[in-house]
């Protein structure tokens, strides 16, 4: 018991594997309290343990590693379709010896090839036992769970693929050649026994299918591009000619071989001539001095001759003719290719048959198959070539549709050409893509991302909010929307309601005011980018007592080139301007005040008032006035100081009152000024 107690934990595996609660129920309960739980304590330690093991080993099937291999695996599958009707060509007629003989250099590389492919296959098989599966039970809402425990995924596959995996994967090719021929006569040797390659082709087939659907329904395309899918389809109707062709070659080796079969036993029943031996035509025997003096004699090699009139080669004839069974193999590959592919075009049209039943099937199946496959691969490119040209085409009938809606509304040329101007400019910019039809397809967190990424160097560029913290900037970016707009576009004219500020990275704008249509006033700037516009729906969005009023524009704003920016609602403003307290700084207020259009033209006139009112001092002091002049500009200084607003006293009567006026405007009509006291907001 006590040696039971102490197994070394390098057992504990071994011992594990060797336990079974039903045969060591007995020995269990002579043990005492104390090695029992040691015991049953090990032996759970070691089962945890073994069970990680298995877990690290198991593979999401929506992961990046499993799609990959799929993608391997597909290349290996369509590959093999290359590469098994190859040993169709094994077959050849040497026309030196008038025999028939397998090629064995070309089946040593075939082989190597066909072994290379089957390796995929058996790594397949592999990885199918270690890939989980989506429980169909859990799929009711959602992605559905994994299924994890090795035991349930081995099961499952063994039920579902497991034998198909397997059939796919026998070296059916290998064992024919290598060891089913070699054992067997020339006349034993059917062109039926190929077609067992064929069988195992179509088994490879419907792996191909059902591995294209799972990458689908993984990544929801099997080619990103339109090109790589248009290329793909093509190749694989390539694929197809090429299995067409090996045939056409196999069974045109075969229509040879019956005729000398036929003529041999046609020869064998007439006394007057030698026997025919049907070892005499395969190129084993052909060296030999009796099979030369047999071909000497014979007339077979006459009678099965493409220019006989004894025999029909139906749709061989033009491979006989060509002598496609005697060439060498590059030459009979190409020309069985372009045989397949003509005939998968041209759905068998130029074939003229025989009366060979066996013969006339293979039409009618080249037939059918060329109908199908001719229409699956017109319906995918057109698919794929549909996807290369989508966004020209809806934008080509949006133009259309707005060209047909101005034509009806009866719009002038001038507005339809700057119409037409924008949509052509949208289109080079964005090809037809709408960012936020995208994003707003997105979780809020991926957008906020995307938004930070887009934005937040443009953004930082504006003045305005370099000294703003990171935190602060991720909320302004988040609620940043893109727009364009075309040379000539007017903004925002003055005194309309600002809705929207505007922050420029790309483009020039004219900014104009006439300080509310005074006359003979007009103050201009350009702004560039790195300057916004729209300052006075941050005053309004900083104020507490706000309303639901816009403020009023105080400038005229024009695009003067192509344009683009970022803008910034006022709900989203007022929403960042209540919600961080860095929107309430001293150093923000300074930024402002320095940067913000509408506080340079106050300053550039209270500077001229201060300069005309300096000039007059100086003027009235050259020439001597009175000290009730000089009391008058005290009392303009006075009330300049005290911020009062009153007019001059009557008692004054001074005749230059309109003066005193227009100087006290000037320093007290300041622009209205954001409130950035930091206690009269909320945090």
């Amino acid at each position: 018991m006590k040696t039971e107690a102490y197994v070394p934990i390098k057992r504990i595996g071994k011992e594990m594997m060797r336990f079974n609660p039903s045969k060591n129920k007995g020995r269990g309960e002579l043990n005492t309290a104390t090695g029992s739980a040691k015991a049953t304590g090990n032996r759970t330690i070691g089962c945890s343990r073994n069970w990680t093991c298995w877990q690290k080993w198991i593979l999401d099937p929506g992961g990046n590693t499993v799609l990959i291999w799929k993608r391997a695996f597909l290349i290996s599958c369509v590959a093999s379709h290359c590469v098994d009707p190859l040993f169709f060509f094994l077959l050849k007629v040497e026309s030196t010896y008038s025999c028939m003989k397998i090629d064995r250099h070309v089946a040593i590389v075939l082989t190597y090839l066909r072994t290379l492919i089957d390796m995929f296959f058996v790594v397949h098989i592999t990885t199918r036992f270690f890939t989980a599966y989506i429980d169909p039970v859990s799929i009711v809402l959602g992605k559905g769970e994994l299924v994890r425990d090795p035991k349930r995924i081995a099961y499952r596959y063994i039920r579902s693929n497991f034998f198909i995996d397997l059939a796919a994967a026998l070296p059916v090719p290998q064992i024919l050649v290598w060891a089913i021929l070699p054992s067997l006569s020339l006349r034993y040797i059917d062109t039926s026994l190929f077609f067992i390659i064929l069988v195992q082709s179509a088994v490879r087939l419907y792996i191909v299918i059902q591995v294209s659907a799972d990458i689908i329904r993984t990544v929801g395309f099997l080619a990103k591009s339109g090109w790589n899918g248009s290329i793909y389809n093509l190749f694989l109707y390539l694929v197809a000619s090429h299995v067409v062709g090996s045939i056409y070659y196999l069974l045109a080796v075969g229509r040879q071989k019956t005729c000398w079969e036929t003529q041999c036993s046609i020869e064998e029943q007439m006394t007057d001539n030698a026997p025919c031996d049907f070892k005499f035509l395969d190129c084993i025997y052909a060296t030999s001095n009796q099979s030369q003096i047999w071909a000497k004699s014979t007339k077979i090699f006459t009678k099965c001759n493409v220019d006989s009139n004894s025999i029909n080669y139906g749709i061989f004839i033009q491979a006989m003719e060509n002598g496609v069974v005697e060439i060498s193999f590059q030459e009979k590959y190409f020309y069985s290719l372009w045989w397949g592919l003509q005939q998968l075009t041209t759905y068998g049209n130029p074939l003229v048959t025989s009366s060979y039943v066996s013969e006339n099937l293979f039409a009618i199946a080249l037939t059918l198959l060329s109908i199908g496959l001719f229409a699956q691969l017109i319906g995918r490119m057109m698919v794929y070539m549909r996807s290369l040209s989508r966004n020209e085409e809806d934008w080509r009938m949006r133009i259309t549709e707005m060209e047909d809606w101005m034509t009806d509304h009866q719009l002038p040329d001038d507005l339809q050409n700057r119409i037409c101007q924008f949509l052509e400019y949208k289109w080079i910019l964005t090809q037809g893509v709408e960012d936020d039809s995208i994003l707003k397809q997105l979780p809020v967190d991926l957008r906020r991302d995307i938004k930070q990424w887009l934005c937040l160097d443009l953004v930082q560029r504006v003045p305005l909010f370099s000294a703003m913290d990171h935190q602060l900037l991720d909320s302004i970016c988040e609620r940043m929307t893109y727009f364009l707009c075309t040379e000539g576009t007017y903004i925002i004219h003055e005194g309309d309601p600002v809705k929207v500020m505007t922050f420029i990275f790309r483009g020039k704008l004219e900014s104009c005011t006439t300080d509310g249509g005074r006359m003979g006033f007009f103050n201009s700037i350009i702004l560039k980018p790195g300057d916004f516009c729209g300052e006075e729906l941050l005053t309004w969005a900083l104020l507490p007592s706000s309303g639901d009023s816009y403020p009023s524009s105080t400038r005229t704003v024009r695009t003067i080139t192509e344009f683009e920016a970022f803008s910034l609602q006022a709900d989203d403003l007022k929403f960042v301007a209540r919600t961080f307290r860095m929107m309430h700084s001293k150093h923000l207020q300074h930024i402002f005040r320095f940067h913000s259009h509408q506080w340079r033209t106050w300053a550039a006139r209270f500077i001229q008032s201060a300069w005309r009112r300096h000039r007059s001092r100086d003027k009235m002091a050259e020439e001597g006035l009175s000290s009730r002049w000089k009391s008058f500009f005290s009392f303009i200084d006075d009330n300049a100081n005290e911020g009062s607003s009153s007019s001059i006293p009557q008692a004054a009567g001074f005749p230059f009152s309109k003066i005193a006026t227009i100087f006290l405007k000037a320093q007290n009509d300041r622009p209205e000024e954001p409130d950035f006291c930091v206690g009269a907001h909320p945090n």
